[in-house]
């Protein structure tokens, strides 16, 4: 379970970054410009209060949220985050990247996310366990294997959505595993999928980086979170090469020009629970990490993550967006403005979602495949993917993350107009 705690503006401006992309895309759409509404209007939220009996016999009450932001072609797909800045506008954005991501990638979801407004590391176990069991009731009148499917996201691991699956079994009397991906493998989950996401960071990042003629070897890279998704992205191009010079979490920002130890880091954090008095780095302020001399960057953090001051001030060529929504729009203007090329997250980090699609597929047929196939299977799905958004990108003369939602739009409209609407 991953805490994270970087200081970001308000979840509000996560949704406006959201339609102001939409509003950026419409111009390319032609004739189905005229669903684009369709984009800007979740389908479904729910606001639950999930009452909570706390160890010492207290009552405490938390808000907790699901939003299906489009099913046009097919059920609901996305994480449940717990996190003490979670509202309804964080979980609406994140839900509608969710839609074009799985778009993006071409995988048969719709878009969907949830979230409980809580910091996970201040309850006890019996206290997070009776709290995701509430929740689960709560929302298990719009969940399910061919209605929304929840995954992991921020503070949720493979042991919430256990209790998830288990408790939505137990609603319906009989053994669901379809319900949620992210799941420990002996529950029904996947090989691959715990470091999915980091991986499909590398995938996207190395076939952009071949195009762009930026070689991998002897790079330097920086990356802020050092969680699944960080840390595993930093392990492979460390593997293809790579110098990690800067490591940044809630905690520090390390920073060692000769290349940061991985895996002695890595020991360190599971021991402490936090980058900060690793031996084998500098501590540097948290504002220099965005300095830092580096060939790519990797935000596998939170959102809002790179404004436009931090944008101006970053010596990179490549950013590859292991995180949802890093990047302000003014900042990704910029960015382009000097030439750096931004992969973005609906397509860099799809990885996990896509494993999860790999997940709940091999959930239904009750037929497992090895993390050979499945890496296999991904690599793939995102090489083919990030194919077709750099080709959309060279016909429409656009950025990757224009060209992204270009791709992921059409789709999704192309599914909503030949649906028509009901009743009519």
């Amino acid at each position: 379970m991953e805490k994270l705690s970087y200081a970001s503006e308000s979840s509000a401006s996560a949704w406006t970054t959201y339609l102001r992309q939409i509003d950026r895309v419409a111009p390319y759409l032609g004739e189905l410009a005229r669903w684009t509404d369709t984009l800007r209007h979740p389908k479904r939220a729910l606001i639950v209060d999930i009452p909570l009996q706390m160890d010492d016999g207290t009552i405490r009450h938390f808000e907790g949220y699901r939003v299906q932001h489009n099913l046009s072609r097919g059920p609901g797909k996305g994480g449940i985050r717990y996190h003490p800045d979670v509202d309804l506008n964080e979980v609406m954005a994140l839900s509608a990247w969710m839609t074009i991501k799985c778009a993006a990638v071409n995988l048969p979801y719709g878009g969907a996310k949830g979230g409980i407004r809580v910091d996970p590391f201040s309850l006890s176990e019996g206290e997070l366990e009776r709290l995701t069991r509430r929740y689960t009731s709560e929302i298990g009148i719009i969940i399910g294997p061919q209605k929304d499917i929840p995954a992991p996201d921020v503070g949720t691991n493979g042991k919430v959505m256990a209790w998830i699956m288990d408790t939505y079994s137990m609603n319906q009397g009989t053994t669901v595993t379809g319900v949620v991906t992210g799941k420990p493998v002996h529950l029904g989950g996947s090989l691959g999928r715990e470091k999915a996401t980091g991986r499909g960071v590398f995938i996207t990042g190395r076939e952009v980086a071949q195009r762009a003629g930026i070689g991998i070897e002897g790079s330097r890279v920086a990356v802020q979170g050092f969680g699944n998704v960080g840390s595993e992205a930093a392990r492979l191009f460390a593997e293809a090469g790579a110098r990690v010079v800067a490591i940044q979490d809630h905690s520090a920002t390390l920073y060692n020009e000769a290349g940061i130890d991985l895996a002695a880091l890595g020991d360190w954090q599971t021991r402490h629970r936090k980058i900060a008095g690793f031996a084998g780095a500098q501590e540097i302020d948290s504002e220099a990490f965005w300095e830092v001399p580096m060939d790519i960057l990797i935000p596998a953090a939170l959102e809002g993550q790179i404004t436009l001051e931090r944008a101006q001030k970053l010596r990179c060529r490549l950013v590859l967006e292991g995180a949802n929504g890093p990047t302000y729009p003014e900042a990704d203007d910029r960015l382009a403005e000097r030439g750096v090329i931004v992969v973005p997250d609906v397509v860099c980090n799809a990885g996990g979602v896509t494993v999860s699609y790999f997940e709940w597929v091999q959930d239904m047929a009750s037929f497992f495949w090895s993390e050979e196939e499945i890496n296999l299977r991904m690599d793939r799905i995102m090489t083919e993917a990030m194919s077709s958004v750099w080709d959309k990108a060279s016909e429409k003369a656009c950025s990757l993350r224009t060209a992204a939602y270009i791709v992921a739009c059409e789709r999704i409209l192309m599914a909503r107009q030949d649906r028509g609407i009901y009743p009519g």
